[in-house]
């Protein structure tokens, strides 16, 4: 691969300064280099030798098709969700999201694509039956939460498992996969920053498109994508929870304080009168119970279990607490206290459907005197009174849209 700005590129994105003035300006944050195919991977956009033998409007489209993946970040959030679900995570369905997006832009900016051609409103169509224009999915719909939408589309039939929906539709279109993901762990503090970076850099080109009348600039601030920065929502999961296992020392009627016996030696000694007796504490030996209960109701689909799961996990191995988990739907299906040294801990085989009740798993994490109750949710059912010295974290998916009465929440989306 050559290190020198790319040849096969440089018309394309020479004629989007006139054609489009927001993806050109955005194309300045990239990398453009020849390569052997064309994909993404970061903020690099290699053009293979195929892109050379595309009529030119067709490759303009292309070119910002590339460009709006290194603006949106896809690379950089398909490492961020392979992180969180582990081995459940698919690479092809996240770039099939991704394109759709991404082609839906592009065609909305009036430019052309090599046909055939994924979109969102298509896909929507396709898997949901919605019925919506390009603008108003693309205001709807951001990459994570379309991913969920499409790895829950798939259908049983005739004892047999079919092809899902997406899959389908992605074959027929002859979808073939331009997005790679980076190499290395995902960085929370630098996933933030670069997240402000490039939302400025897009807020940026889209007023210059705006201003200009045509081109993506029109549409783009209504982009649900565009990538938002946020403190990871596992970072703070993690500091609710040591707040509340951290335990103060205890007082100790029986044990003066240290300072109270040099104080009343000082007095004896002076023949001044004693001072009024002071307790001392002493160190806290009771280990910090965490409950953390996992809805697994027929409203909760097998990709967003294997996320809530694979929160679970890291929670037992971070925190020095006891974990009792707890699996529910309308009643407590299964009870565990969970070992941090292990190094997998499967997902339980339970059946699924029913409603969701909360309080169960509330009196539950009571009656085991837990510091707090960590609840795994799509939030979808009655959560019953507030409990009384009990913190209740509800982790949930969207939760805007039916927000708990009590307890704080955390937003696994973010």
């Amino acid at each position: 691969m050559s290190d020198v700005h790319s040849a096969r590129a440089a018309p394309a994105l020479q004629a989007l300064a006139e054609y489009d003035p927001a993806i050109a300006a955005l194309s300045l944050w990239c990398v453009h280099r020849d390569g052997p195919r064309t994909a993404t991977a970061g903020d690099r956009i290699t053009y293979g030798p195929e892109f050379e033998g595309m009529p030119a409007h067709e490759q303009r489209g292309l070119a910002a098709h590339h460009i709006l993946h290194v603006a949106l970040r896809h690379s950089a959030r398909a490492d961020a969700l392979a992180a969180r679900l582990g081995p459940a995570f698919d690479d092809a369905l996240f770039n099939l999201a991704a394109d759709a997006l991404v082609n839906e832009a592009v065609l909305a900016g009036d430019h052309a694509l090599p046909r055939p051609a994924v979109t969102l409103t298509g896909l929507l169509r396709e898997v949901r039956g919605d019925d919506l224009s390009g603008v108003e999915a693309l205001g709807a719909w951001d990459v994570e939460r379309l991913y969920f939408a499409l790895a829950s589309s798939g259908s049983e039939g005739q004892g047999q498992k079919q092809e899902g929906r997406a899959q389908h539709y992605a074959r027929t279109q002859e979808f073939a996969q331009d997005l790679d993901r980076q190499s290395g762990n995902p960085d929370a503090e630098g996933d933030v920053q670069d997240s402000a970076r490039w939302r400025q850099h897009i807020t940026r080109a889209m007023d210059a498109g705006r201003a200009a009348g045509r081109g993506i600039g029109r549409i783009g601030h209504r982009l649900a994508d565009v990538p938002a920065p946020r403190v990871p929502w596992e970072v703070i999961l993690r500091r609710l929870l040591s707040q509340a296992v951290m335990q103060a020392p205890r007082v100790h009627p029986a044990r003066p304080a240290r300072r109270w016996i040099a104080a009343a030696a000082q007095a004896d000694r002076a023949g001044t009168p004693v001072p009024g007796f002071e307790p001392g504490r002493r160190p806290v030996t009771d280990v910090p119970r965490i409950a953390i209960a996992v809805d697994a109701s027929s409203s909760v689909d097998n990709a967003r279990l294997s996320l809530f799961w694979a929160e679970v996990s890291g929670i037992a191995r971070r925190m020095r607490a006891e974990v009792h988990l707890m699996v529910f739907d309308d009643a407590i299906r299964h009870r565990a206290r969970l070992d941090p040294a292990a190094s997998q801990m499967p997902l339980p085989d339970l059946p699924r459907g029913g409603g969701t009740a909360f309080p169960p798993v509330i009196a539950e994490a009571r009656a085991l005197g837990a510091a707090a109750l960590v609840i795994l949710t799509d939030l979808e059912g009655d959560a019953g009174p507030a409990p009384r010295n009990l913190r209740v974290i509800w982790a949930a998916d969207r939760p805007q849209v039916a927000a708990p009465p009590f307890g704080q929440v955390i937003d696994l989306s973010a």
